[in-house]
């Protein structure tokens, strides 16, 4: 039988210690600093990740945006027998001021947005301007505004509470395929008192823009306005690099009360349009403008032999 063995006590009476290290290792400075510096770089790869990712998101749901608004579109058509009239005013042309009936496109649809009570307080006996639709005026429908605009919804953004206030929108009907005034003879789908139904687009509802994106500047008079602020023509290239100033993201301003614009937006170089099928899609600034110019008209006949309708940019 075995017996435990004790270990026998060293000279003095003390048992012996094994010969371990108590002491606790740490970091040092240098390494601290190549963790810090890994973490610094991991962060600063994935945020660019991310931010894509969102933006990519808000394109997304600007495209539903339009969606929402083909959809109304089609129901008023079914309605009426025709797209509601782009503006509407005695005479043209359409001057970019506060002044005249110029009710909107967009007043029109709010029935077909779920905005019933809205639209019940318009008063259509008076115009856009006039103070007994101030309040309908400056309501924020997010509907009409892209989730990638980051200005003002209203404008002014900081107007007293006596003083004319407007909420913008950030989606415009295409009235011309040129840069040319609003007017009762344009080209597009909606403009001054058209009446324009699926049968007078020629050109395939398939291959002609119906509404795009657009930019608020500090002269938008919001979305009740049947002026530049919820007009524009495919004159130019979407997104194209205007100069203001040292801002160069920024909307161009008007030369004068007549000049209208094109579409702009914030998705860096692509614009989102819906097409008069109901389908929407991105148009990059890169088109050829040819192109995006006959996109813009709905009865011009000429041949559309490539772009973005033809499966290409």
């Amino acid at each position: 039988m075995r017996h435990a063995i004790s270990a026998l006590p060293a000279r003095g009476g003390q048992a012996r210690r094994p010969n371990v290290s108590c002491r606790a290792r740490g970091f040092t400075l240098v390494e601290l600093l190549v963790v810090i510096s890994i973490i610094g770089i991991l962060i600063a790869l994935l945020i660019p990740a991310v931010m894509s990712a969102r933006e990519a998101a808000r394109r997304v749901m600007c495209l539903n945006n339009l969606t929402q608004i083909g959809i109304a579109l089609q129901n008023y058509e079914s309605g009426h027998g025709a797209l509601p009239p782009g503006t509407i005013d005695k005479q043209g042309p359409i001057h970019n001021q506060p002044q005249g009936y110029h009710m909107g496109w967009l007043v029109q649809l709010l029935p077909y947005i779920e905005e019933g009570v809205t639209f019940k307080h318009v008063d259509f006996s008076v115009g856009v301007y006039d103070k007994k639709n101030a309040r309908v005026r400056a309501i924020h429908l997010p509907l009409f505004v892209c989730p990638s605009y980051r200005g003002p919804v209203r404008n002014p953004p900081h107007a007293a509470d006596d003083a004319p206030t407007w909420a913008v929108s950030n989606y415009a009907a295409c009235y011309h395929d040129v840069e040319a005034p609003i007017d009762a003879h344009n080209n597009g789908v909606m403009y001054l008192n058209s009446h324009v139904g699926q049968k007078d687009v020629t050109d395939g509802t398939s291959n002609t823009i119906y509404v795009g994106e657009k930019l608020a500047d500090p002269a938008d008079l919001g979305w009740m306005s049947g002026t530049r602020a919820t007009l524009r023509n495919t004159g130019t290239p979407p997104c194209s690099p205007w100069s203001r100033g040292n801002d160069q993201r920024g909307p161009k301003l008007p030369i004068n009360d007549l000049e209208v614009g094109g579409f702009e937006s914030e998705h860096n170089g692509t614009c989102n349009f819906l097409f008069g099928d109901g389908h929407t899609r991105g148009i990059s600034s890169t088109v050829d403008p040819k192109v995006f110019r006959q996109l813009g008209s709905r009865a011009d006949g000429e041949l559309l032999e490539h772009g973005p309708t033809r499966g290409e940019q």
